[in-house]
């Protein structure tokens, strides 16, 4: 995507790290998460790099080898006893902070959006409202996580975890059905294909997983314990 100014995609970069690091303190300083995660980022930058996601007329198409590895991961962690043991060690204030990510994520939709190479359905400016949930995530990490009196309620957490997890899905849908793959249903004029080309495609594949199972985590969280808790 030659076409692009160099500071989309430096910023977009620096928000996958920034998203991962997060989640890094989240594990409570796991190394092996963190290698982990790098090895997926690098591995999945490769392969965008050879133009492999940019082939879209097969079914399925090849984009579901970014996004199906993490939620297999996701569903085992959850399945398994030790998974489930993980996913009980980690930092729910942390957790909830990762969401500030999605701030960015939007800015650099909007631009990808002027530039032609997403749809302005998946920006603010359209049906996507994502950035809701990065602009609340600090004052639910305060008032949930830090704050020593009068913490926000658990219901309050759960709530907001939920709505957020909506507006999730919501930018999911859409931004999958206006790719341009066999099934595309929106935005044939300017279909999404920023999501097929590095450094994007780390957001289906690696910082989308992130927060989706951020939510996961920190409502399991919620319905095991009575209080928020650090």
């Amino acid at each position: 995507m030659d076409n692009l100014p160099a500071y989309v995609g430096i910023v977009f970069a620096l928000t996958a790290f920034l998203t991962i690091w997060i989640f890094y303190k989240a594990t409570r300083r796991s190394i092996l998460a963190l290698i982990l995660l790098f090895v997926w980022l690098i591995l999945q930058g490769f392969v965008s790099l050879t133009g492999f996601y940019t082939n879209t007329s097969g079914m399925p198409p090849r984009f579901i080898l970014l996004v199906l590895p993490p939620l297999l991961v996701i569903g085992i962690l959850f399945a398994t006893s030790p998974g489930r043991k993980f996913v009980d060690s980690l930092n729910p204030g942390m957790l909830t902070l990762l969401h500030i990510v999605r701030i960015p994520v939007e800015g650099v939709l909007l631009v990808l959006s002027w530039n032609l190479v997403v749809p302005t359905l998946m920006t603010f400016e359209g049906r996507n409202f994502d950035i809701i949930a990065g602009l609340t995530a600090p004052f639910v990490f305060y008032f949930g996580y830090i704050r020593k009196k009068k913490k926000l309620n658990k219901k309050i957490i759960l709530l907001w975890n939920f709505l957020s997890l909506g507006l999730l899905f919501n930018i999911v849908i859409n931004a999958v059905l206006s790719a341009p793959f066999p099934f595309q249903q929106f935005a044939f004029t300017q279909p999404n294909i920023a999501m097929l080309y590095f450094p994007f495609i780390w957001l289906p594949c690696c910082i989308v997983p992130l927060v989706f199972f951020a939510h996961l985590a920190c409502i399991r969280r919620i319905f095991r314990h009575p209080a928020p808790g650090r």
